[in-house]
């Protein structure tokens, strides 16, 4: 009964690990990386890094044809950067 119960338990925890590795919510882009793929500096302000989204993402976007994949990391990078501001910077630079 123990060796069910533990055999069940690594599989409902292998499953939870598979799950939230390709769940519909990806990890956080960090600062830096969303900086690069935006292309501006660390002192941005919100309305730059607004203006650099809308610029990158009018190239990227599947409508015009780019990639699903490419829209939704600078939409990633777009949302960690404004998160960032909000908070303060308090994330790692």
């Amino acid at each position: 009964m123990m060796a069910k119960l533990l055999l069940l338990l690594a599989l409902v925890a292998a499953a939870w690990l598979w799950w939230r590795r390709h769940s519909l919510f990806p990890a956080k882009m960090p600062p830096a990386e969303a900086r690069a793929l935006l292309a501006i500096g660390l002192g941005a302000p919100a309305q730059e890094v607004r203006e650099a989204h809308r610029r990158l993402i009018a190239r990227v976007h599947p409508d015009t044809g780019g990639s699903a994949e490419l829209a939704t990391r600078v939409n990633a990078a777009r949302d960690a950067l404004l998160a960032d501001l909000k908070s303060g910077g308090k994330r790692l630079k």
